[in-house]
């Protein structure tokens, strides 16, 4: 089906993004999946794109409220091309909106140039080692201490923890009430050149291999009052107001992977000879194909519709529930049955699609597990 969300400008966007990537990106990953983490110098030469201007005011040097296309076009050339930039993923598709809603004009004129100019890398830290999807359970404490928070504590599975600048730490600054466990909870934006913060051990993944993600902790950090975000004890509330956005960026580069594999599988099925026939010629193989295609048709059609909808400020937090949920299992659905296609080649790196195998499955997990999307959608039923 022809997809009708984007302009000409959209389109020159992606041309150049292609380009760039190619240019720029490919060559590196490799190295990139061996260290571990994608190299920050990558940055100031992905703003002559652009790209890390969309949604910062032109005061800062961004390039103003362009809505959320742009950052869709790369997120799709990226998925698609089989490369990972999930530091950029966090610091301005997850982290931005937050500094958008909730930063003081002090605070914006601090971060926001060096975001334009992708001199300043981000991270976020919710999870804990034992709190994952209920964050109410938050036990990272900061106690204030004058004109300071002193903060305490660990978190785990923090996507560019060690590439870092600065991080969005969710932290408990008093009790929670018996009657709502979600007040009490404050986000503190903390420096990680200050003492007593640290990086412990980088996780060692299944796939995402050029994603860094790695467990910190805090030891009597001093963050100033000034680097507060939003509201004290009003973390809960900030948080939920953002997570559409973050699970709407996962949908649609589930749909942009499923749409690379089908393309692998195709293009295999086409060259590979079984009893002296391309497999593409058998039936089974053109009905898995068929079957693939038209569920990432309908899954592309919800995510285009989710894209609109967050372009008019009108994208529901159980709107984005059911696009992550249905994107991502439809995702899973469809890289799985690719790999079959490819038979035992599936299941070498060589091969795209064992990458692609991989790297979605994480899709299901990160920004609320499949399970939390149906408990939020069924919610929303009365159920």
């Amino acid at each position: 089906m022809k997809r009708t969300i984007f302009s000409p400008e959209h389109d020159a966007f992606r041309e150049t993004v292609r380009e760039f990537l190619n240019r720029e990106v490919a060559p590196r990953y490799d190295d990139w999946e061996r260290l571990g983490y994608v190299e920050k110098d990558i940055y100031p030469k992905l703003a002559e794109t652009g790209a890390t201007t969309f949604g910062i005011p032109e005061e800062y040097g961004g390039a103003g409220d362009v809505g959320f296309k742009f950052n869709v076009v790369l997120a799709e050339e990226l998925a698609g091309s089989g490369l990972q930039l999930n530091t950029y993923n966090i610091t301005y598709n997850i982290i931005l909106p937050y500094l958008m809603n909730l930063a003081t004009d002090e605070q914006k004129a601090r971060w926001l140039p060096k975001l334009a100019a992708g001199e300043l890398v981000m991270a976020i830290a919710m999870t804990e080692p034992g709190t994952g999807s209920d964050l109410a359970g938050i036990r990272t404490s900061a106690v204030r201490d004058g004109d300071d928070y002193i903060v305490n504590g660990s978190k785990t599975f923090i996507t560019g923890g060690s590439q870092a600048d600065l991080t969005i730490v969710v932290t408990r600054t008093s009790p929670a009430p018996e009657e709502n466990r979600r007040l009490g909870l404050s986000l503190l934006v903390v420096d990680t050149t200050d003492p007593g913060f640290a990086v412990g051990r980088r996780l060692d993944k299944i796939g995402l291999k050029s994603s860094d993600t790695c467990e910190i902790s805090f030891t009597d950090v001093r963050v100033p009052s000034s680097d507060l975000l939003g509201e004290e004890g009003m973390a809960f509330a900030h948080l939920s107001q953002n997570l559409p956005r973050e699970r709407l960026a996962i949908a649609l580069g589930a749909c942009a992977t499923a749409r690379a594999a089908i393309a692998h599988a195709a293009a295999y099925a086409r060259d590979r000879q079984v009893f002296e026939r391309p497999l593409s010629t058998f039936q089974n193989t053109k009905f898995v194909l068929a079957e693939c295609l038209t569920e990432l048709e309908a899954a592309q059609a919800m995510v285009d519709k989710a894209i609109e909808l967050d372009e008019e400020h009108q994208l529901s937090a159980v709107d984005a529930a059911k696009c992550k949920l249905f994107a991502t299992e439809m995702s899973g659905r469809v890289i799985d049955k690719c790999l079959q296609v490819h038979g035992g080649y599936g299941y070498i790196l060589e091969y795209p699609i064992a990458k692609l195998y991989a790297d979605a499955r994480i899709n299901r997990i990160f920004g609320g597990t499949s399970e939390v999307m149906k408990t939020i959608i069924a919610k929303d039923a009365g159920l």
